[in-house]
């Protein structure tokens, strides 16, 4: 079954369709950026044990997913689906995913191994990268995955590798994944993305999946029997040009499947949409939310502070009659986000909106109004699911925003709750999106908005950065992904405070798409370009060069002007709008100062404000003199501690030899580099609060 956000609907055997069961529906978990944004792995341990539970009960055998793919490029339509754009973080929250899943005897299936970073041109692209940008930044979580996790399946991805498709490819199936990971699991394809018998049957796969067929009305020319594993295949051995060698081994690989999965002893029967089922949605949701920026504590959201506000405005004395208004706006805060997107599509349960989340976490408090502020798409479909028809809105653009303009004139706050969806060329996969900007003029609608109400809150939706041109004249913004079943619950907890936002982010936001270093460099570096080496029957071959190598995310935002240039050959001088590992909170902590004994670094945290938060504590490591070109600084450790107010806590890290390594092409290994370092610890790539020297002898 596909994921990895939770079990998909039933399909009908022979195409995508939806076969219209009525015992299929599901609590839809937040999107794997939400996770990945709690910066907690004990969300993945609960979210890995949710879902496995889910997949038991449907009776699956392998559920595809996590994907652990490396944000890159904004555009991507899928970046979703994955955890980011730091290796260390994807590695550290894929493994209790990958375990607790498997707890139930349902294989993980981790994907889309590997270099699927772009939904552009998946099927034709053939990706170059060196060898060391590989192992640094685009292996370690799928490596992680099988050596900490022990993995039972891993998925190819679409794309090339080296000239050879990822899903039957030497390098990265047999030499790396078996023979450098000891990988004993089985290796599926992508749908289709097989493409080459003898491939296939040389280089690491396992299990074929739909070669574009139905079984049935197109015949045999389209049959199961026709793909590249299954009757090609035969006739190879018939003719003797290939043993069973390589098919006994295919065998041991699928039966060692099979003994794991459908025929473990004590595997249980789950459970579906349960009370825990849902709590967890929630708390994950909850905990994954980023509050980006919050100017004069306008967050969180209190009713009564409003009435009073609106008293001393209007020279009212009695605050029992004044309820206050609080106006939410945008298609987001009632358009259904759980179905569409591609294959991670669900069929939820329920699906509680931004809009009902509010209004009932107000109650009698406020009074909550909704305007539409901009017209998007009036309905989502996906596999014959058909959701949000009544947003259908016919209206001119300028009505639908003079609209909200009036509507914001009276209201206390407003709360814009837009971003991207999941429909074509936005969080969607098969497609990339086409701009950085937010779609469906909403830029246009906040800025007009912001003219008349400086209360206003901007709640992002998405799965990707987007340009924020508005941030001086919108006081809070919020990042809020794709929460799944309780999103509108999980978005009022943190807009009123019930919860106090901890959650961090897993990429890094800068202000325009020229800004990252995949979009500096030409077509050649993303989306690429045709290559020479196009034939009649492959007329649409692509070759992508990823020259930014190491420098993805804060890597390349760490540097400075001249090394960017050196790098890009683009003047560059941009800084974040919000760096990796950003996230405010309803409270403060105070960073006491690091020391350091032996390979121990310790050092104390206190909640100094008012309320109970969380905080994760972020090491860095950084190299003074480095004997090769290393990033400023990488992520190397992480700890979320909570604290009530007033409390201290003493975090303790260990330093490790890896901590230390840069992988060496010419020795085709990860090499300690000696010499002094210098231990930084803070909020944010960005929030250093305190500091150690350390030499590597």
């Amino acid at each position: 079954t596909d994921g990895p956000h939770v079990v998909r609907a039933e399909v009908l055997w022979d195409e995508w369709n939806t076969a219209n069961w009525t015992n299929d529906s599901i609590t839809a978990f937040p999107a794997l950026t939400c996770l990945a944004a709690t910066w907690n792995t004990d969300m993945s341990a609960i979210y890995g044990k949710a879902i496995g539970e889910e997949a038991l009960y449907r009776r699956k055998t392998i559920l595809l997913g996590p994907g652990v793919n490396i944000y890159r490029t904004p555009l991507n339509g899928r970046n979703f689906e994955y955890m980011g754009e730091d290796p260390l973080l994807a590695s550290r929250m894929v493994v209790p995913y990958v375990q607790e899943v498997q707890k139930n005897g349902v294989a993980a299936c981790v994907k889309h191994f590997a270099l699927n970073n772009q939904e552009v041109n998946r099927h034709t692209t053939n990706v170059h990268v060196s060898d060391r940008a590989l192992y640094e930044i685009y292996l370690p979580a799928f490596k992680a995955a099988v050596q900490e996790g022990g993995a039972w399946s891993i998925m190819g991805s679409y794309n090339r590798y080296n000239d050879q498709f990822c899903c039957h490819n030497k390098r990265l199936l047999v030499d790396i994944l078996r023979g450098e990971w000891g990988f004993d699991g089985a290796v599926v394809s992508d749908w289709g993305g097989c493409c080459d018998t003898e491939e296939a049957i040389k280089y690491g796969l396992d299990l074929e999946y739909g070669s574009w067929t139905n079984g049935l009305s197109w015949g045999l020319s389209n049959a199961y029997d026709s793909y590249y594993l299954a009757q090609p295949y035969y006739n190879l051995i018939k003719e003797g040009k290939y043993g069973t060698k390589e098919l006994d081994d295919k065998c041991r690989n699928i039966l060692r499947l099979i003994f794991r999965t459908t025929m473990a002893k004590r595997q249980g029967f789950g459970n579906l949409c349960s009370d825990e089922h849902r709590a967890t949605a929630r708390q994950v949701a909850d905990e994954g939310i980023v509050l980006l920026q919050n100017r004069d504590n306008i967050l969180p959201i209190n009713p009564a502070k409003l009435a009073t506000d609106r008293c001393k405005q209007g020279d009212i004395m009695t605050l029992q009659y004044v309820v206050p208004t609080i106006l939410v706006v945008g298609e987001n805060a009632k358009k259904p986000l759980t179905v569409g997107g591609g294959s991670s599509s669900l069929k939820a349960l329920y699906e509680i909106s931004p809009l009902e989340g509010i209004r009932m976490r107000a109650g009698k408090e406020a009074n909550v109004e909704w305007v539409r502020g901009y017209v998007g798409t009036g309905a989502t479909q996906q596999d014959g699911m058909i959701v949000g028809a009544e947003l259908e809105d016919h209206r001119p653009a300028e009505e639908v925003r003079a609209e909200a303009v009036e509507a914001a004139k009276k209201a206390d706050i407003v709360i814009f709750v837009g971003g991207l969806n999941k429909e074509g060329h936005q969080d969607c996969e098969g497609v990339d999106r086409l701009a950085y900007e937010l779609p469906y003029g909403q830029n246009e609608v906040i800025e007009a908005i912001a003219a008349v109400n400086k209360n206003i809150v901007f709640v992002n939706i998405s799965g990707n950065a987007v340009a924020m041109p508005w941030l001086d004249k919108v006081p809070a913004v919020l990042q809020a992904w794709f929460l799944g079943s309780e999103a509108g619950n999980a978005i009022a907890d943190v807009l009123f405070g019930d919860v106090n936002p901890s959650g961090k982010l897993p990429f890094t936001i800068m202000p325009a798409l020229t800004d990252y270093p995949a979009h500096q460099m030409g077509e050649e570096v993303y989306p690429g370009v045709p290559s020479d080496k196009r034939t009649k029957e492959q007329p649409e071959l692509m070759e992508e060069y990823y020259r930014e190598d190491i420098f993805v995310g804060y890597r390349y935002a760490d540097l400075s002007p001249k090394a960017r240039k050196a790098l890009t050959g683009v003047t560059c001088k941009a800084q974040p709008l919000f760096p990796f590992g950003h996230g405010l909170s309803y409270t403060t902590f105070e960073y006491g100062k690091a020391t350091i004994s032996g390979n121990q670094v310790s050092l104390t945290i206190t909640n100094t404000g008012k309320v109970a938060g969380k905080e994760t504590v972020q090491l860095y490591v950084a190299p003074k003199k480095p004997s090769v070109q290393r990033p400023v600084k990488e992520l190397k450790a992480f700890s979320k501690v909570a604290l009530q107010p007033g409390e201290t806590k003493t975090i303790t890290f260990t330093l490790t030899e890896e901590m230390f390594q840069y992988f060496s092409e010419q020795q085709h290994a990860f090499v300690t580099d000696k010499g002094a370092y210098t231990i930084l610890i803070g909020a944010s790539s960005a929030d250093i609060r305190t500091q150690v020297p350390y030499t590597v002898k």
